[in-house]
């Protein structure tokens, strides 16, 4: 019995040392099998979106459900890995909370609205004066007021002129002596009464004699004492400069005359818009005085010159004015409609303007935004005329934007302000990214 136990005693510290020996070199295996894969490069997976997320197979996402990529470091990364830094994904519930919709970029026909503020003025080329074209005594108006409505057909007043009665005279004097010599044989003095009468009546045209008074002289066969004065335009008595029983001189002015049946409005136009401006443009119009009420005109001439203390550019246009509703000095109101074609239009929203950049947060897959760099023409209305960087049919977000880069900012992604004054820059390959709260994140995921 003491034999048997003694060997029982025996087998058993043999069997519980090789146990030892073998679970010792076991060990040891694998440390030294951990230690040649460490000294490889422990092939880890992490998501792209949220770098936090460590796992050591491959698999998906359990915040975002994007697949997880190889985990490298430094200057390891692949082209596509360090484009995925720039990504942001949002889940269903963050983008319910922070207010993120998407909308598709199309390409609609774009018209850009230019609105200005105008005054009416005078059609400088519907002005005219009347002016004495003899020396004399006014000694008849037919016109005693301003704003007083004159006919071209129908004289302003009447001037007595002891010059003109003299110049009527002469040309009266010419007549009879061409008819005495007319059917003389001597050539020289037949032809000689043409000549006087012709200059006589040049004399009477120049001291503004018109035809019509020149025959009526020649019916009568005796002076006019006074020369009644037409005006050269039908329109508006906007000054009157004389009085009845005035003496006044040859060019004295009488009266200004506007015809307001046509007028201008010079309209100011920011320096950012004027180049929209064209000659030849509908311009419509309208005036707190006539609610309701657009009158229409045309840009007949844009200034070559910037006004520098409103930073504007007067613009011209004529418009007709039927029943003079349109009163000189009167502000108004201007409407130029620019049409820009078809174009890719975004909302103002979907764009962030940093300043040195102007960016959009393309939907590149379903809850995931990238950058983009975009480059953007007119606004129209609450539209964004888009020169280059998006495509039709691309979804860009169109509220939430500015959230979206905030969530950049925070993951160390950079975003849409990446490198800008202010803003945290793009992370070097490989530098760890600070973690984030999110919801429905599993611990078990993570490595910390």
């Amino acid at each position: 019995m003491k034999l048997s136990a003694k060997v029982a005693i025996a087998v058993a510290v043999l069997l519980a040392a090789a146990g030892g020996g073998y679970y010792l070199w076991q060990g040891r295996q694998g440390e030294t099998a951990k230690g040649e894969k460490t000294s490889k490069g422990e092939v880890l997976y992490t998501c792209p979106m949220h770098p936090f997320i460590i796992k050591d197979k491959p698999g998906t996402c359990p915040i975002c459900g994007m697949e997880l990529v190889k985990k490298v470091e430094g200057t390891q990364a692949d082209a596509k890995a360090l484009e995925m830094l720039g990504h942001v994904s949002l889940s269903p519930t963050q983008q319910v909370m922070a207010n993120v919709a998407t909308v598709e970029a199309k390409a609609i026909p774009l018209t850009k609205e230019v609105n200005a503020v105008g005054i009416v003025q005078y059609d400088q080329s519907r002005q005219a004066k009347v002016t004495a074209w003899v020396s004399g005594r006014i000694d008849r108006l037919y016109v005693n007021s301003v704003g007083a409505y004159v006919s071209r057909g129908k004289p302003v007043a009447e001037v007595y002129s002891p010059d003109l009665v003299s110049a009527q005279q002469e040309y009266l004097l010419a007549l009879r002596s061409r008819d005495r010599f007319k059917d003389s044989p001597i050539a020289s003095i037949s032809q000689g009464g043409e000549g006087l009468v012709a200059s006589a009546r040049q004399r009477l045209l120049l001291m503004g004699v018109k035809e019509r008074q020149i025959a009526g002289l020649e019916k009568a066969g005796q002076p006019n004492i006074r020369l009644p004065i037409y005006t050269p335009l039908s329109g508006v008595v906007i000054e009157k400069l004389v009085l009845q029983g005035q003496y006044v001189n040859t060019g004295d002015p009488l009266f200004n005359i506007a015809d307001l049946s046509t007028v201008w409005v010079e309209v100011e136009v920011y320096e950012n818009e004027f180049s929209f401006i064209k000659l030849g443009q509908r311009v419509e119009i309208v005036s707190q005085s006539w609610p309701g009420k657009t009158f229409s005109g045309q840009v007949s001439f844009v200034y070559p010159f910037l006004d520098p203390k409103t930073r504007t550019v007067k613009v011209r246009v004529q418009l007709p004015n039927p029943g003079m509703k349109l009163k000189p000095d009167m502000f108004v109101n201007a409407m130029i409609k620019v049409p820009l074609g078809s174009a890719v239009a975004v909302p103002v929203a979907a764009v962030m303007d940093t300043g040195t950049r102007q960016v959009a947060w393309v939907e590149t897959e379903p809850g995931m935004f990238a950058p983009r760099d975009v480059k953007v023409g007119a606004r129209v209305g609450d539209m964004l005329q888009v020169l280059s960087g998006l495509k039709e049919g691309e979804k860009v977000a169109a509220s939430g934007a500015y959230l979206i880069d905030s969530e950049s900012q925070l993951t160390g992604n950079g975003g849409g302000h990446a490198g800008h004054e202010g803003h945290g820059a793009a992370p070097q390959p490989g530098a760890p990214a600070p973690p984030k709260k999110n919801d429905g994140m599993n611990m078990d995921d993570m490595k910390m």
